[in-house]
């Protein structure tokens, strides 16, 4: 990067620290540190809400996944509308009720201590892996602009993360957050423009969704069914999965996951939790076929400019010092020259595609050689390219801050969440003596810290992951978010079953998910991620209704 471009990006990021630092001045108990007093106004809560949901991992690689499998993805939230309002009407208003600090403490209310230990459990769990993830995104960024080690960059980019987050607790989060999401769309609003601007003079957005269309990337709506074949289970993003899938995952993930339950619980009042929850549903869909949009016109730029044949060019880098050095190089040699002909117009287009995909396929296949130990998946890396190589100075850091700041929001609010479950849960629960209110915001501010510092070993697991990251993130949540939302079903509909049948339930039905998962992602078990939630959520509830009348026990 140039040295204006240094100067956006580090400006922006000590700037927002330094924000953080300062609005983070809160009362020194947990009504302050993790609810931030209860005073959050509802517009901030919504930006709160989308920043939590809207990781690095949104922005890095959502445009990616549209360029390589088009807007498909985007089914995904179809679900989060309906979601929205059976939150409103059910989870939230009990919460807010009983003023809790976790949605976990009203299972031991409602069921027993267990239930709520092993809820709490999984989300600890789940949330704490799947932040790993999303550190490891601006991670990326920055070691492939700079040629930074992986391991020292996760390191530096957790630990800035962390100061602000450590001091100032939710108020830092909510404050930031506010700020992070208005910088985010105005330079996600320039990438775009600067998309546009860059074809050739008579090609416009017309063009633009015509070339996407005839490429077959505009699949905003599949079936999922095919022909002579009947409905596809393995199918990950269809109308029917997104709408099922998509409404169990997005209702355990609004109503049963502490890092957004805690957002909505910092609301001065439930009619202001629930304007910023149902806004929420009425914009992510919205936002997110835009950010997907980006990835199509990326798509459409790249047919008049030269693309690379890997976009992860530290990958090819690292190939050029292995045994494929030469094959490489005669590779990229006839590379270019295809190339340079597709570019000319010569009339071969469908055929010079093929010879590219073709080279791209031994680029992948040399990379996923165990003596090159390579990442042969660049989804995450395609419109980092093209924002380093086609923006001009100043807005790549500009749009490289963009996708730190979202990071940041998102993993901020997880470990406030995760401290909040540990001190409360756990710590405090499990105390055998009161603890002084000073005490436990100082024990709070210890726990975040050391759930950062979790989080920062996870991501270094987190670089070769094997798929788009906006994907990892959510198929390991699938695993989770089904069976915990199946106890807070169970919780709130099913009156007569009691803890006992609840929590049985949940392991045997959590082992099962986890198989399940397991299983389809070998291609054993045809069945998409999303419909996991599906399974833990209603087996949850099936199997207690079952248990609870052979134990034949009242509720509890």
């Amino acid at each position: 990067m140039s040295r204006p471009d240094w100067i956006v990006l580090v400006a922006t990021l000590l700037g927002m620290i330094a924000y953080g630092l300062y609005k983070g001045r809160t009362s020194r108990d947990l009504d302050g540190y993790f609810l931030s007093n209860r005073t959050v106004p509802w517009y901030m809560l919504l930006l709160g809400i989308m920043g939590t949901q809207a990781s690095a991992v949104t922005f890095l690689s959502a445009p990616g996944q549209a360029y390589t499998d088009g807007m498909r993805f985007v089914q995904y939230y179809f679900g989060l509308p309906l979601a929205m309002i059976v939150v409103c009407i059910s989870f939230v208003p009990v919460f807010r009720r009983l003023k809790l600090y976790t949605a976990y403490e009203y299972l031991e209310q409602r069921f027993d201590l267990k239930t709520r230990t092993l809820t709490s459990f999984l989300f600890l769990v789940q949330r704490g892996l799947s932040t790993g993830i999303s550190i490891a995104a601006p991670s990326i960024i920055l070691s492939s602009l700079l040629g930074w080690n992986i391991f020292w960059t996760n390191i530096f980019m957790g630990g800035l993360l962390i100061i602000y987050t450590v001091t100032g607790g939710a108020k830092a989060v909510a404050y930031t957050q506010q700020a992070q999401m208005i910088i985010i769309f105005g330079g996600m609003a320039v990438a775009g423009f600067m998309v546009i601007h860059g074809l050739p003079a008579g090609v416009g957005m017309r063009e633009v969704l015509h070339i996407g269309g005839k490429a077959g990337k505009l699949n905003i709506i599949t079936t999922g069914f095919r022909p002579g074949r009947g409905f596809d289970w393995n199918d990950r993003y269809n109308l029917l999965s997104g709408i099922i899938g998509g409404f169990f995952l997005q209702l355990s993930y609004f109503g049963a996951d502490q890092s957004q339950v805690g957002r909505y619980l910092t609301a001065r009042s439930l009619s202001e939790s629930r304007l910023g929850l149902l806004l929420n549903g009425l914009v992510k869909v919205p936002m997110q076929f835009l950010i997907l949009l980006l990835g199509v016109m990326v798509f459409a730029f790249y047919q008049y400019h030269p693309r690379p044949v890997f976009f992860n060019q530290s990958q090819v880098e690292k190939l050029a010092h292995t045994k494929y050095k030469d094959s490489l190089s005669a590779l990229m040699t006839r590379y270019d020259a295809v190339e340079k002909e597709r570019l000319s117009g010569s009339g071969r287009e469908v055929e010079l595609e093929r010879a590219q995909a073709d080279d791209r396929a031994t680029v992948k296949r040399w990379l996923d050689d165990p003596a090159v130990s390579g990442d042969s998946n660049d989804t995450n890396y395609i419109f980092l390219r093209f924002v380093t190589d086609y923006l001009p100075v100043g807005l790549i850091g500009l749009l490289i801050a963009v996708i730190v700041l979202a990071a940041w929001g998102s993993i901020a609010a997880t470990l406030n969440s995760l401290a909040s479950c540990t001190i409360v849960d756990f710590h405090r629960r499990f105390s055998r003596e009161p603890i002084p209110e000073e005490r436990e915001y100082r024990l709070s501010r210890w726990y975040t810290l050391l759930w950062g510092v979790f989080c920062v070993a996870m991501a270094q697991l987190a670089y070769n992951i094997g798929n788009s990251l906006i994907e990892a993130v959510n198929v390991l949540g699938s695993m989770f978010y089904g069976v915990i939302l199946g106890i807070f079903l169970v919780a709130f509909y099913r009156r007569r079953t009691g803890g006992r049948a609840v929590f049985i339930s949940a392991v045997v039905v959590e082992t099962g998910v986890i198989v399940l998962g397991v299983l389809g992602k070998k291609g054993i078990v045809p069945l998409g991620f999303l419909w996991l939630n599906v399974v833990g959520a209603v087996g949850v509830v099936l199997l207690s209704e079952v248990l609870q009348a052979v134990m034949k026990k009242p509720s509890i």
